[in-house]
C-alpha cells in the first residue's frame, strides 16, 4: 500500500487544504502526519514543543510518517518540518511526493503568523519564515518529483495542476512502456499508479 500522493512544502502552502480537495475528487482518505500524532498523544502540537521539545516532537514526527508511508493509501500531507529527517527523505524514496511551494509575503499572509505553528512564534516572525524557506526549500525540492506555486492560485487551481502534474506524469511513464496513452484529459481519479 502506498499514498496515492504525499504533499511536502513549508507552512502555509496549502497541504491540509489541497490534500482534503484531492482526497475527496479522488475518492480516497487524506491524512496530516501533525493530525496522527496529536491523534496519538492527545496533545496538540504547540503543546509538545513547549513542554517536550521540538526533538521529541520530530521522533513523534517521523514515526508517524513511516507509519503513514507504510498503511495509508489517500493523500498525504506531511508537516513542514517533516524532510528534514534522514529517514524520512529516505522513505519517501519512490513515492509520488510533490512540493507545494509559497514564497514569503502569501506564506506569512497565510499564516498570519500563527502561534499554533510553533516555529514562527517569536521576537520576529517574518524573518523566522524567512529563514525557513531558505533552509527548507532545498531539501523540499530533493524529495519532490513535482513542484507546483501556490501564491496566485486557489486551493482548487493547485489541486487541479497537482492532478494533472501526476497524471502527465503517468502517462510519460506509460508510454515510455506502450506506444498508446489511455488517459482521459477530462478524469479526476486519483492517476492509475497512484490509487490504493
Amino acid at each position: 500500500m502506498s499514498p496515492a500522493v504525499v504533499l511536502v512544502g513549508p507552512p502555509g502552502a496549502g497541504k491540509t487544504t489541497v490534500g482534503q480537495l484531492l482526497a475527496t475528487r479522488w475518492g480516497v482518505d487524506f491524512a496530516d502526519t501533525d493530525d496522527l500524532v496529536e491523534a496519538r498523544t492527545g496533545r496538540v502540537i504547540a503543546d509538545i514543543f513547549t513542554s517536550d521539545g521540538e526533538p521529541a516532537f520530530r521522533e513523534l514526527e517521523r514515526e508517524a510518517v513511516a507509519q503513514a508511508l507504510a498503511s495509508h493509501a489517500g493523500v498525504l500531507a506531511l508537516g513542514g518540518g517533516a524532510v528534514l529527517a534522514e529517514e524520512t527523505r529516505t522513505a519517501l524514496s519512490g513515492h509520488p511526493v510533490v512540493l507545494l511551494s509559497v514564497g514569503l509575503a502569501a506564506g506569512v499572509r497565510r499564516t498570519g503568523l500563527s502561534t499554533a505553528r510553533p516555529l514562527l512564534a517569536g521576537v520576529n516572525p517574518r524573518a523566522t519564515f524567512a529563514a525557513l524557506l531558505a533552509e527548507r526549500l532545498p531539501v523540499y525540492r530533493a524529495v519532490a518529483v513535482h513542484e507546483i506555486g501556490t501564491d496566485e492560485r486557489t486551493a482548487e487551481e493547485v489541486a487541479d495542476a497537482v492532478h494533472a502534474a501526476l497524471t502527465a506524469a503517468e502517462a510519460a511513464a506509460e508510454d515510455a512502456t506502450t506506444a498508446g496513452d489511455t488517459t482521459s484529459a477530462g478524469d479526476t481519479s486519483a492517476p492509475a499508479g497512484h490509487r490504493g
